[in-house]
């Protein structure tokens, strides 16, 4: 999935600021019409707390752990 990513950057590294938004705007205008403005928010708000939580509890093997002792008894995935 890394790799991924790496490779869209590289793609979009020379590019013109204006066509990488003017995409960005394409796909949440398809994204409106396609699911509405509720869903597209949503998804939007979803996306966003996927990434909070992908950055700051698995990229740190410990903090995760800690999460989920918080949330199910400890020492339950140790």
């Amino acid at each position: 999935m890394k790799a991924f990513w790496q490779q869209l950057l590289a793609s979009l590294k020379g590019r013109n600021p204006g066509t990488v938004g003017a995409v960005a705007g394409l796909v949440l205008a398809l994204s409106l019409v396609i699911f509405g403005i509720w869903n597209t928010l949503l998804l939007i708000g979803m996306t966003a707390l996927g990434y909070f939580l992908g950055v700051r509890y698995f990229s740190n093997r410990e903090a995760f752990r800690n999460l989920l002792d918080k949330i199910l008894p400890p020492g339950l995935f140790r």
